[in-house]
């Protein structure tokens, strides 16, 4: 059985910026010449893609649980054991991470939706993580109150 967890996230892409720049596409492809069937079935798929995307986070008793799916399968676990330091923070995507999603950089990963605020977690022997969330202050509660 599995236990409830201490802190539940679950955010989507619905920013309307993402939203106007596929619909935009789309349009242009229409109104600026032949339609192409080809080209707005790819961009249909993306936007399905993307509309299918969420990021779920989750504090448990034995570690941190982040899952995006449909690129992940289950949760991925992060053990108390592997975190040295963690706090709530703000960042820039752009900036710090080349942008929203699962992001790869020297020496640190993010997970990221929406919004500028998220959790740093510092890991002993592997990559830090920064995870994105609308609520960083209740998550580091969740995260003190599990450690303790």
């Amino acid at each position: 059985m599995e236990e409830t967890p201490l802190f539940r996230e679950v955010q989507r892409f619905r920013q309307p910026w993402l939203w106007t720049l596929l619909g935009g596409v789309a349009l242009l492809m229409i109104v600026l010449g032949p339609v192409s069937w080809g080209g707005l079935v790819v961009v249909g798929a993306v936007a399905g893609f993307v509309f299918s995307l969420r990021l779920t986070t989750e504090v448990r008793g034995d570690g941190i649980y982040l899952k995006m799916w449909p690129i992940h399968r289950s949760f991925r676990r992060i053990p108390w054991s592997e975190i040295e330091r963690y706090e709530a923070k703000g960042y820039s995507p752009l900036r710090e991470f080349g942008g929203w999603g699962i992001r790869w950089a020297p020496g640190k990963l993010a997970y990221n939706v929406r919004g500028s605020r998220g959790v740093w977690i510092e890991r002993m022997n592997e990559r830090d993580v920064l995870v994105g969330s609308q609520h960083s202050e209740e998550f580091v509660e969740a995260i003190d109150e599990a450690i303790r």
